[in-house]
C-alpha cells in the first residue's frame, strides 16, 4: 500500500488565490519557551486557503453549510484524470475521453499541480464539464487549481456541482500521483456554519496496482 498526501502545505509564503494578502495564513504564537511552560499558537487563515472542501453555501444563497458536509465521502473510491496536455479549460469533449462511472469521486490532474505560484490562467473546469459530470452522477470532483473555475460570471461550475450534491475539493497537488484508481481519505474541520473548510487528503494506492 501506498499513501500520497495530495495537500498543500500551510505557511505563510504558499500559493493563494490570486496573490490576495487577506488569503495568506498567519501562524501567531501564543505562548513559548523559555518564558512558558509550553509552546502554544492559534492560526488565522482563509476557509478556501490551501486544500478545502466547499460548502453549497460559498455560492448558493441558503445553501448548506460544511458541518452538513456527508461524511460518507471523506472515504471514497475515486479516480485520477491526467488532463496536463489541456492549456485552458477541461471541458465536456475532454472529460468524454475518460471512463467516468457514477458514483466516483474524480480529481482532475493539470499543470496546475506543477506550479509553486499563482497562476491568473490556471486550468479550470468550464460549465460543459461540470453538466457533463452531473449526468454521470459522480459524488465529488476535485481539482489541483485553487478554484474550480475562473473567468465564469455566474458560477457555473460551482453551481451546477453544488446544487445537485457533488461535493468540491479545491487545492490539490496530484504532480507525483499517476491517472487511475485510488482510495481518497479527506474530511473538512467540523465548523458550524462556515462555507468552506480547510481539508487533509490522502491518495491511498492499493498493492495490487
Amino acid at each position: 500500500m501506498k499513501i500520497y498526501d495530495v495537500s498543500m502545505n500551510i505557511n505563510k509564503n504558499m500559493q493563494v488565490y490570486k496573490n490576495k494578502q487577506e488569503k495568506k495564513p498567519e501562524l501567531i504564537v501564543t505562548s513559548d519557551f523559555p518564558n512558558d511552560s509550553v509552546h502554544e499558537s492559534r492560526i488565522c487563515m482563509d476557509m478556501h486557503t490551501g486544500t478545502h472542501f466547499d460548502a453549497p453555501l460559498h455560492m448558493i444563497e441558503g445553501g448548506d453549510t460544511i458541518d452538513h458536509f456527508d461524511i460518507t465521502k471523506a472515504i471514497s473510491k475515486c479516480k485520477v484524470l491526467d488532463f496536463t496536455n489541456v492549456d485552458d479549460k477541461i471541458t465536456a469533449e475532454d472529460l468524454k475521453e475518460k471512463e467516468i462511472e457514477s458514483g466516483e469521486f474524480i480529481l482532475l490532474k493539470t499543470r496546475n499541480s506543477y506550479e509553486d505560484s499563482f497562476n491568473f490562467n490556471f486550468i479550470f473546469l468550464d460549465a460543459s464539464g461540470a453538466e457533463y459530470l452531473k449526468e454521470k452522477k459522480v459524488i465529488g470532483v476535485g481539482t489541483d487549481g485553487l478554484g474550480i473555475e475562473r473567468a465564469q460570471p455566474n458560477h457555473e461550475t460551482h453551481k451546477t456541482l453544488l446544487s445537485n450534491g457533488i461535493t468540491i475539493l479545491e487545492g490539490l497537488r496530484l504532480k507525483d500521483v499517476d491517472e487511475g484508481e485510488y482510495t481518497l481519505i479527506a474530511a473538512p474541520l467540523k465548523i458550524d456554519g462556515a462555507e468552506a473548510a480547510p481539508t487533509r487528503a490522502l491518495l491511498i494506492e492499493d498493492d495490487k496496482k
